[in-house]
């Protein structure tokens, strides 16, 4: 069985050392994740990577505020993963008086056709 990438957060697989991913729609599906929620200026030698969406929880938030993330994700992805396409970006669980907030991604990954959902709540 051949490995792409370990598998985060990590965990021990006492019989390959790490648990690994072994399929392109499942290390897209977390190296989306990574991307949106590094900060920028928070990984080596790439001060520009990531989207930084936590540090969208203390803003107030309206439709400024989604496009702005919409605007960002849309960018990053394009720079940093442009194999996957951005079909539809979707604000939901929301409640500002909280601090939460809800992102829907629905992607697509033309080069292997597959399709995915990635959902972030903070």
């Amino acid at each position: 069985m051949s490995s792409l990438a370990a598998a985060l957060p990590l965990e021990i697989d006492y019989s390959t050392g790490f648990k690994m991913i072994t399929d392109l729609k499942t290390l897209v599906k977390q190296n989306l994740k990574m991307l949106l929620l590094t900060n920028p200026g928070e990984r080596v030698m790439e001060p520009r990577f990531g989207v930084g969406i936590k540090t969208y929880l203390f803003e107030n938030f309206g439709s400024q505020t989604s496009a702005n993330i919409d605007n960002k994700i849309r960018e990053q992805v394009r720079i940093y993963m442009p194999a996957v396409q951005i079909q539809e970006i979707t604000f939901g669980i929301t409640d500002p008086d909280n601090n939460h907030l809800g992102i829907q991604l629905r992607y697509t990954i033309p080069g292997v056709g597959a399709s995915d959902f990635l959902e972030i709540t903070n």
